[in-house]
């Protein structure tokens, strides 16, 4: 690991100030739970780091307002994984935190470093042996044509096949989440949506922050839909892994079964947090069954492009949806 200068500021503006004058390449310090791993592989070799993690402006949790829920980007996952509002009318937001990672790291990761954890890429992490556009650009791609059974089926280039390793950002972004970013030029707020970037030809650039930023606050607008919805995640073990698929689902019925409501994305399969426009057009007004819900897991994986070895996820993908789907309408039913 290489030298770097340390800052722990006593509030937000200070933290900001203390970015800003790091320069580029200063990272912000949250749980720690990624940036610490990437630095002692010598991937992330920051000049500064900005200790965060004692702001109290960042760390309050309030899921009693009429309009929204607002998650302050330090609040740790653990603690909004058991919010009992979260837990009964937004069981997908609440499993997508649960079902991440392990207890130690939940109660270490905060809500949003999350966000913007990196890649698990294996060549990505790998150091220079690995050709990776995303670690060097201009250096290729190791995983196009290699070992690619955990990489994207979505959202994928000729320039980079990683997938985005998160199950939070894959929930908040099916319920239409919004962030609010401070930096030395204010405070502005942008949808979730807008957050995370395919790689393109630009591999390298994950997300549409600028440097000097910082994510402050992740809001929920309250919907009727969050009481029928799951996040469902199917991985290797059932513990403490990554999802080969997952997908979050959300459903309202009216009184013959038929969808009024559907929100639906996908996760460990795409590059980014992956929204199914598509899958809740073709579930729009048809009654939720076997068959439809099938139909919508199609409509999710139809622009999939799969690789030499993980072909198998498409078909996974679908049914993950499809179960979800289930799941969802069954807790949707008054």
């Amino acid at each position: 690991m290489r030298s770097f200068s340390y800052a722990a500021p006593a509030t937000l503006d200070e933290a900001v100030r203390a970015l800003t004058e790091a320069g580029p390449g200063a990272k912000v310090l949250a749980g720690g739970t990624t940036l610490y791993d990437l630095m002692k592989l010598d991937i992330e070799t920051p000049p500064a780091v900005v200790d965060v993690r004692s702001l109290r402006e960042l760390a309050g949790i309030d899921t009693a307002g009429q309009e929204e829920l607002s998650f302050g980007a330090g609040a740790l996952m653990a603690d909004v994984a058991a919010d009992p509002v979260l837990r009964r009318d937004y069981p997908a937001l609440a499993e997508s935190l649960s079902k991440a990672a392990s207890q130690q790291l939940r109660n270490m990761a905060t809500i949003g470093g999350n966000l913007l954890q990196r890649t698990r890429c294996a060549y990505f992490r790998g150091g220079p042996a690995f050709p990776c556009n995303k670690r060097q650009p201009g250096s290729g791609c190791a995983a196009i044509g290699g070992l690619d059974r955990g990489h994207a089926l979505l959202g994928g280039s000729d320039a980079c096949i990683a997938t985005y390793p998160g199950d939070w950002a894959v929930a908040l972004i099916a319920f239409d989440a919004v962030l609010d970013v401070a930096g030395p030029r204010g405070e502005r707020t942008l949808a979730l949506a807008d957050l995370h970037v395919e790689p393109g030809d630009t591999p390298a650039r994950e997300h549409t922050l600028d440097w000097d930023e910082i994510v402050t606050r992740i809001r929920v607008p309250v919907t009727a839909a969050g009481r029928g919805s799951t996040y469902h995640k199917v991985r290797d073990r059932e513990s403490y892994a990554f999802a080969l698929a997952s997908a979050a689902v959300a459903v309202t019925l009216d009184g013959g079964g038929a969808v009024e409501e559907c929100r639906i994305a996908v996760g460990g399969v795409a590059t980014r947090p992956w929204r199914c426009h598509d899958a809740e057009r073709e579930l729009a007004g048809a009654v939720l069954d076997r068959r439809s819900a099938r139909r919508a897991g199609e409509a999710a994986f139809a622009g999939a492009r799969p690789g030499t070895h993980n072909a198998f996820r498409v078909e996974l993908g679908i049914r993950t949806v499809a179960e979800a789907l289930r799941i969802a309408g069954e807790r949707a039913v008054p």
